[in-house]
């Protein structure tokens, strides 16, 4: 129920777009533009083409969120803020961001099937799409890498927040002691491991991957 009204609110975010036409994608937007796309056929034959086109650095003035447009066949048709829920030709368009890009970009239809759009060959997500088909054994190893980094960035950020805690001098040390995290980073240590982190999930975000904790920790 709850996911319903949240879905309804979506909708009703929805404003009409300004007709303008979709710009190309230059790769110096890599970093700071994501541009997916949905084709469908049509009954009678042509086929439609939706495009999402969000830019990751502008925000609505009023809200302070990331707005994605969506375009019908090249002109702007629609915008919202995120997270969007667009109405398209047999079904919607989900659009929802985190931290470091999107975290989903689908297609769903009327009946429930979930469809993932298509990213620009030159923006960065279409580039490392590209490189999964191409290399899917290399790709794999480094989805592997990203989450072990992320899983550690995890665990130090824990150790260290639980060290906080207990050494504070009302709170939970009366109760449970005081704790000493086994692992002592440096400052510099502390900035390379948060590099590493948003690096990971950067990664990760061109595969449209996002789980609450792995990534939103290191956000």
């Amino acid at each position: 129920m709850f996911k319903d009204v949240r879905h309804q609110r979506a909708l009703q975010r929805v404003k009409p777009g300004d007709g303008r036409a979709l710009k190309r994608f230059r790769w110096w937007q890599s970093l700071s533009r994501a541009l997916f796309y949905l084709r469908l056929r049509n009954d009678d034959g042509p086929q439609t083409v939706y495009a999402v086109d969000v830019r990751h650095q502008k925000h609505s003035s009023s809200s302070g969120k990331v707005i994605a447009h969506l375009y019908l066949d090249g002109r702007h048709h629609a915008e919202s803020t995120v997270p969007a829920v667009f109405p398209v030709q047999g079904g919607t368009v989900e659009v929802r961001a985190s931290t470091f890009g999107l975290k989903r970009c689908h297609y769903v239809t009327a009946e429930g099937a979930e469809y993932q759009l298509i990213p620009d060959p030159h923006s960065a997500e279409g580039r490392r799409a590209r490189l999964d088909r191409s290399h899917p054994a290399l790709s794999r190893w480094i989805g592997f890498v990203s989450v072990i980094v992320l899983v550690i960035g995890v665990v130090l950020l824990i150790l260290q927040l639980a060290e906080q805690v207990t050494r504070a001098p009302e709170g939970v040390a009366q109760y449970v002691g005081t704790f000493t995290s086994p692992i002592d980073l440096a400052a510099w240590g502390n900035t390379v491991v948060g590099l590493c982190t948003v690096a990971a999930s950067t990664e990760r975000a061109l595969r449209l991957r996002y789980h609450w904790l792995l990534d939103g920790g290191a956000g």
